[in-house]
């Protein structure tokens, strides 16, 4: 790891296009992994960083299992995929503080070599909040974001969720991608006149959700149901059973 947290991608130079996915991950399940699979192959990417945030600014009650907890439930979850890493670039702070978005994508710009791109990976939930966070609308300027569409976040009106200050402009179309995941590209611009690439990601209704398998593991699992333990890589329901977290 290096100082920012981030894998070692410096000394193997593997990587060219890597993508920030930051989240509590509490727990990670199938449907980010579907996210980062569809992004790996619709932008060509070399590397997925998968990042639990330490403390969340919009979310001061914290997460359900602690960081450490998060930390290796991700690590579980990614591990067998190669193009996968674990990053604790988002950390949590010495000092308790919480941790931005705009902060952890300058260092790790500040820490990628030179002639690699830094992308954003985010959910169409967390796109919604963007407009709220911390210098929200210079985060697609430090890193382009790539959105992937989530079961009833509506994204037909984009430029209603946009930070202020920031227009969206339709390109004519996407350069093709073998992997065939439907895409859409657009550029965002602010006042200064800098412009940024966007991504959206329109295919992925992925009906899964952390805080739901959360709920659905606190109650006692019923044999008419099908276990919440299902939507996770079987290496993460493991762990859960063993640490027998969310209950």
């Amino acid at each position: 790891m290096t100082q920012s947290g981030q894998p070692s991608i410096k000394e193997d130079g593997a990587a060219q296009r890597v993508a920030f996915f930051g989240g509590s991950f509490d727990p990670p399940h199938l449907g980010h992994l579907a996210v980062a699979l569809a992004a790996l192959g619709a932008l060509r990417l070399d590397r997925v960083l998968f990042a639990p945030v330490g403390a969340q600014p919009l979310k001061p009650r914290g997460s359900s299992a602690d960081f450490a907890q998060r930390v290796e439930m991700t690590r579980l979850a990614i591990e067998g995929e190669a193009a996968f890493a674990l990053s604790l670039a988002d950390a949590p702070k010495p000092n308790g503080a919480p941790n931005y978005t705009w902060e952890t994508l300058g260092r790790l710009r500040a820490d990628l070599p030179a002639g690699f791109a830094l992308f954003c990976l985010m959910g169409a939930d967390s796109f919604a909040g963007v407009r709220r966070w911390h210098r929200g609308a210079e985060i697609p300027f430090l890193a382009p974001l790539i959105v992937a569409s989530r079961p009833g976040e509506r994204l037909d009106d984009l430029r209603a969720l946009l930070p202020l200050g920031l227009s969206l402009e339709a390109e004519t179309e996407c350069a093709p991608n073998s992997a065939g995941i439907q895409m859409e590209c657009s550029r965002l611009r602010n006042q200064a006149g800098q412009s940024a690439p966007f991504y959206l990601l329109p295919g992925l209704e992925v009906e899964i959700s952390a805080s739901q398998i959360r709920e659905q593991l606190r109650q006692a699992e019923s044999p008419l149901l099908p276990s919440p333990l299902a939507l996770l890589p079987a290496a993460v329901a493991g762990y859960i059973r063993a640490q027998k977290l969310y209950q």
